[in-house]
């Protein structure tokens, strides 16, 4: 390889451009640039630093953009974030940024660049109503009669009430979008060979990553009664929900899991790791070495020669976050890391790092998690799945 070829800076070559509050910004082979709005709309945007964040400017509001999305624990997760950022990097001067939330919301709206937050605290993810949920979403885009409507185009709710949406409306749909700007869209095609742009559709189904989701100023953050777009409640459903079965955490595959402990080389007590998950009710993971070493089976390795993990907590013990292993928890929502090390690779891929020993660590969170719960000993916790049955069509529920 001659040094031509050495000096490509090849940070993502499977991605065109990412939308940034500094308009598109191409990241593939490192190279930066813009793409033509026509309208200089990102020029807004972009005068405006990270530490007073201003409110976003409208004068004469005659139009909405609406973004939609399902909430877990009243927060939502960073692809949903990544779709009202988009929204409120698309809106002009004219235009509203509405956010309708399924289930409660306790982050801040105004923060995430929404100007009218409308949320249905009725809903649940865990709660499988999928004809409710269309008609809650058709009754607020009557209401709001929004320009283009997104949501994340992800396996838990929103990519097929996205879907239902634009099949019942006859709108105009892109799916799968990785490209995005004020004229146009992008997806993969054949299987990522080739690479189709469109206009604006009505309805956009945006993947994880095509936006950043750092906006340099905030919304209104105005709430609306959910009142008006409640769907009648006299829908029947071809569906019965089955409700929710206790399982094991240990029955869990990793890659299902939302909280996942792991352990590392540091963790010398495996069975006091493993009441430690008990406790918590979490998945156990392992790092490699922890794997090679014979202290847990190759089904618990994370990492990319193990599993890739998507948990909302991720704690590692004694892992000092080898580059494979920090790949197999790029998608987690918190990792918490406790290690010696506090410049170990793990602490920088951490919202939080804990300096100290780990089997000490797990001694005092299992003696602190006994203590609120008022237990004498540890024991063995239980997570949820959803179990669901499809009856035929025009059964109710």
């Amino acid at each position: 390889m001659n040094a031509t070829t050495n000096a490509i800076k090849r940070i993502d070559p499977r991605r065109t451009f990412i939308v940034t509050a500094t308009g598109l910004k191409r990241i593939t082979l490192g190279e930066t640039g813009s793409a033509n709005t026509g309208d200089g709309q990102w020029d807004a945007h972009r005068a405006h630093g990270d530490i007073d964040k201003p409110k976003r400017t409208i004068r004469h509001p005659n139009q909405i953009i609406l973004a939609a999305a399902h909430t877990e624990r009243g927060a939502l997760d960073d692809h949903a974030c990544q779709v009202i950022a988009a929204a409120a990097l698309l809106a002009d001067a004219q235009t509203e940024v509405a956010l309708l939330v399924f289930g409660e919301l306790k982050d801040d709206a105004a923060a995430l660049g929404v100007d009218k937050l409308i949320e249905l605290t009725d809903y649940d993810r865990r709660t499988f109503a999928p004809e409710s949920e269309l008609r809650a979403l058709q009754a607020c885009a009557a209401a709001l009669a929004p320009r283009h409507v997104l949501l994340p185009d992800n396996a838990s709710g929103d990519g097929d009430l996205g879907r239902r949406y634009a099949a019942s409306t006859g709108a105009s749909v892109a799916t799968h979008v990785v490209e995005i700007d004020a004229k146009h869209v992008g997806v993969y095609e054949q299987a990522k060979r080739a690479f189709a742009t469109r206009a604006l559709p009505d309805v956009m189904l945006l993947a994880p990553n095509a936006v950043e989701a750092k906006l340099p100023f905030i919304g209104a953050g105005e709430r609306l009664a959910g009142d008006f777009i409640r769907p009648a409640s006299d829908l029947s459903q071809p569906y019965r929900d089955l409700g929710i079965e206790e399982i094991d955490a240990a029955q869990v595959a990793l890659e299902e899991a939302d909280f996942i402990v792991a352990a590392g080389n540091g963790v010398g007590d495996v069975a006091q790791f493993e009441c430690l998950a008990g406790v918590f009710g979490a998945a156990i993971g392992a790092s490699r070495v922890a794997v090679d070493n014979g202290h847990f089976t190759r089904d618990k390795q994370v990492g990319a020669t193990g599993k890739t993990v998507e948990a909302s907590v991720y704690i590692a013990f004694g892992i000092s976050g080898a580059v494979q292993h920090l790949q197999g928890i790029k998608d987690c929502r918190h990792v918490i890391a406790v290690n010696l090390d506090g410049s170990a690779p793990i602490a920088k891929r951490a919202n939080l790092t804990v300096v100290g020993d780990a089997q000490a660590t797990i001694a005092a969170l299992i003696e602190q998690v006994q203590a609120a719960r008022g237990a004498s000993r540890a024991t063995p916790a239980e997570t949820r799945v959803v179990a669901r049955e499809r009856h035929p069509a025009g059964v109710a529920a």
